[in-house]
């Protein structure tokens, strides 16, 4: 009979885990078609550089303003219902941008994708970490973070492609419209019990200030959150650039461009998940600073590449130097989320990535596009688009240095400082 249930919990957790991978699939794709047909919109509706980058950065804005709510809700309520109202109402935003007639219509539509992200964003990994042991939770959140490579490479993909063949409008409407039918999925889903994987915890409520003043106290949130801030400010700003660069720059046209960098990050960011989930969860086993070491390294590595990419001569300098860059970016997904779950207690993972998200957005990629835009308007966007390479040197820095601290700590990643004064 034991034999059974543990069968059935298992099915049950990987169906769960498919799930909320395609949802987040569909949420990346939902959140870079924009990037694909810039260029189209910019002419049709008539805007700068600065005004495109804003369209990045609004939906950033409010995605970071949301997720704290999000989060705080994520720890009391049936998450998975909050899941399904979130894509649903992403999902019809995106629809609604396709059928924006001004600017600010269309700022508008980016505005509420972000407020249907924040709920989803902040509860869909700490519902996985309720169904798998903290042994492997590396490699499965890494599977649910293929979504960031594979969903972003399908909205240059299907931008390109179908702005292309139909215009930019019809590349909304093909994008948004598969959300609505996971949003009823997931609503459907049965709602796993928290902390149920982890052996001897409490799983009592903890109080919204408690909850937070817990996190600034654990030395490896504040870590995490730092690097990943880093690090989303560079990947964020030349995810929503790197199409336009290629049409503008380097004189490709739409589809082209966006099908070759699409291509690029699928597979730089497949293998680089992948790699970095196994990674990540073997140096976890060795040492507490683990996951931190592997992170650093990555991104350690990334930067000269960063540098490089939008500096080279030729396409095919730029698309080497672009999957190099993203393989090693990329390599820290599983890792860093693993470690961010890892830290607190189950009934504080919700606000823990909500509370994350609030930072690495808010500090990150909701100015990187809008900067990104205005020193490309005073220095050209090469040069503009080089600069995200200093933001991925300092987060590996800060990340190895992190890990050695995790190592010295009396109970490693989890500890909470003491109390002083």
């Amino acid at each position: 009979m034991g034999s059974k249930s543990r069968s059935a919990g298992s099915r049950f957790a990987m169906s769960l885990l498919l799930v909320l991978t395609v949802i987040n699939f569909l949420n990346y794709l939902d959140r870079y078609v924009l990037s694909a047909v810039l260029e189209g919109i910019r002419g049709d509706l008539g805007f700068d550089d600065s005004q495109g980058g804003l369209l990045g950065s609004v939906f950033m804005i409010v995605y970071t303003i949301a997720a704290p709510l999000g989060g705080v809700l994520g720890d009391r309520v049936n998450r998975n219902r909050m899941v399904a109202v979130g894509v649903g109402l992403w999902s019809l935003a995106t629809i609604g941008s396709g059928m924006a007639e001004s600017y600010e219509g269309l700022l508008t539509m980016r505005a509420l994708i972000g407020v249907g992200e924040a709920g989803y964003a902040t509860v869909a990994p700490a519902i996985i970490a309720d169904v798998f042991k903290p042994s492997e939770r590396g490699r499965k959140l890494s599977i649910f973070y293929l979504a960031i490579p594979m969903g972003s490479a399908l909205g240059y993909l299907l931008g390109g492609a179908v702005g292309e063949a139909y215009g930019w409008r019809a590349a909304f409407f093909v994008a948004g419209t598969p959300g609505l039918f996971f949003a009823l999925i997931a609503f459907f889903l049965p709602h796993p019990k928290r902390g149920v994987m982890d052996e001897g915890e409490s799983v009592a409520d903890v109080p919204l200030m408690a909850g937070v003043k817990r996190l600034f106290r654990t030395p490896a949130w504040r870590i995490n959150t730092v690097g990943m801030t880093l690090m989303t400010f560079s990947m964020g700003g030349i995810a929503f650039w790197m199409p336009t660069y290629l049409i503008r720059e380097q004189g490709m046209d739409e589809a082209t461009g966006n099908m070759i960098f699409g291509g690029i990050t699928v597979v730089a960011g497949l293998l680089a998940t992948l790699i970095g989930g196994t990674l990540g969860d073997r140096a976890f086993a060795r040492r507490q600073g683990g996951y931190f070491s592997v992170s650093g390294m990555g991104l350690l590595l990334g930067a000269p590449f960063a540098l490089a990419m939008p500096l080279m001569p030729n396409t095919t300098g730029v698309f080497v130097c672009a999957f190099c860059a993203e393989f090693l970016l990329f390599l820290n997904t599983g890792p860093l989320n693993a470690a961010l779950v890892a830290c607190v207690p189950s009934t504080l993972r919700a606000r823990s990535m909500a509370i994350n998200v609030f930072f690495i957005h808010l500090l990150g990629d909701a100015l990187s596009p809008t900067l990104i835009g205005v020193v490309s308007e005073n220095q050209g966007l090469s040069f503009a688009v080089a600069l995200t390479s200093i933001p991925i040197a300092i987060g590996g820095f800060v990340l190895l240095r992190g890990a050695r601290k995790v190592d010295t700590l009396a109970d490693g990643i989890g500890t909470v400082e003491p109390e002083t004064g």
